[in-house]
């Protein structure tokens, strides 16, 4: 079983199969508008700009999981297009963990867990806290702990990488060299 398995919605409700993206790399990212980390959109598309010529694509799933993308999924995705100019595909909202987590995160979090925050970055201490709070073992499990996590997947449909919201995006551009 790999990611070509898993098929989503796209902003229409309508089902895409991930076997479209087959002998691509992808980013696979959940995403708020609302959150610190929101201006990582303008370093996303520079990213998806640098490589989608190359057989790379940047798949965002917008969350509300942490109380930060209330908006309906077409507010969303005119604040994304014309605040940060996004062009990469964007699907559905979804729910990314607990019961309710779509097949596709289950299956990314189950391949690659928590990799720790890089705590020098200035959100990473507010994120701890509140993550400890709700779980003071929190980083022994596997789950999404933080809007913008990233997950690199190769042309195999392979799960390689999994990058936190705190993870340096110029690193996360080194890996994704790597497999281009």
């Amino acid at each position: 079983m790999n990611v070509y398995d898993y098929e989503v919605l796209d902003r229409a409700g309508q089902p895409v199969k991930l076997s479209d993206y087959e002998g691509k790399v992808l980013l696979i990212v959940n995403t708020a508008t609302r959150c610190g980390f929101t201006p990582q959109y303008t370093e996303l598309e520079k990213l998806y700009e640098s490589y989608k010529g190359k057989g790379f694509e940047i798949l965002d799933f917008p969350s509300n999981q942490f109380n930060e993308a209330p908006e309906a999924i077409d507010e969303i995705h005119e604040f994304c297009t014309l605040k940060y100019g996004t062009e990469f595909p964007q699907f559905g909202k979804v729910v990314v963990n607990g019961e309710g987590a779509i097949p596709l995160y289950s299956y990314l979090t189950s391949k690659k867990g928590f990799e720790g925050f890089d705590m020098s970055h200035k959100i990473a201490p507010a994120i701890d806290e509140i993550n400890r709070k709700a779980d003071p073992d929190y980083e022994k499990k596997p789950s999404i702990k933080w809007n913008f996590t990233k997950f690199l997947v190769d042309r195999n449909g392979e799960v390689v990488s999994r990058f936190e919201p705190t993870h340096n995006l110029g690193e996360v551009a080194k890996a994704i060299e790597a497999l281009l």
